[in-house]
């Protein structure tokens, strides 16, 4: 994976995954939006429900923004907040409404689209159906393509509420620092490494050794 320490390379990077989610999960339906990397302070992203970014072919698009403050979470929670924002972005194309209450109140239609794409939806009273995590099966996917984490991010001080932040749809709640589910082993003679979502015992087949946690 290329370095992830600048801005230019982080948005190549969540532009990549974009692509390859919308194929996976979406079937290339999604409408590519500009994705964008600003400070919001209580949300880890948002969509835009209208098309405010034009080209000069005069393209219309809307925008996907990832919080710059949450951008060195777990990778499987960055991509968690990525397909958060794609199903709103489905729901939008499809002309679905998913958000009541200033857009920010999560319905059903938002957990039925999110959890097919393996995501776990959970309820909170101020955000309804908004509260995002990925499933073993989405961090297998993760594994799959080779995703790593990314290692920079802004401190700003996001803080834990429900309902504050974004007048659009498309805002998961933060909860602070989350864990990884994966864990990542290497060998310690020649460096190759994996990813795994448990506790696992491998032995490097080039070098015939033990692979060790990092």
């Amino acid at each position: 994976m290329k370095d992830t320490t600048n801005t230019a390379r982080v948005a190549g990077y969540l532009a990549k995954m974009f692509r390859v989610l919308n194929e996976h999960y979406f079937e290339n339906k999604l409408e590519e939006p500009i994705i964008t990397i600003q400070s919001t302070p209580r949300v880890y992203g948002h969509v835009t429900i209208s098309k405010v970014w034009h080209k000069a072919n005069g393209e219309q698009c809307r925008e996907l923004n990832i919080g710059a403050g949450t951008l060195d979470r777990p990778i499987e929670y960055v991509v968690s907040t990525i397909l958060h924002e794609m199903s709103h972005l489905a729901n939008l194309q499809e002309m679905v409404k998913d958000c009541s209450r200033g857009n920010i109140y999560h319905n059903k239609r938002f957990r039925d689209r999110a959890e097919q794409c393996d995501l776990k939806i959970s309820y909170d009273p101020k955000v309804g159906w908004s509260i995002t995590e990925p499933t073993e099966a989405l961090i297998d996917f993760i594994i799959s393509q080779g995703w790593g984490d990314i290692h920079m991010g802004r401190t700003d001080g996001y803080i834990r509420t429900g309902a504050g932040g974004t007048a659009q749809p498309g805002a998961d709640t933060p909860g602070g620092k989350r864990p990884s589910s994966t864990r990542k082993l290497i060998c310690p003679q020649c460096g190759q490494s994996v990813r795994a979502t448990k506790k696992v015992h491998i032995i490097c087949g080039d070098c015939m050794v033990p692979m060790v946690e990092v």
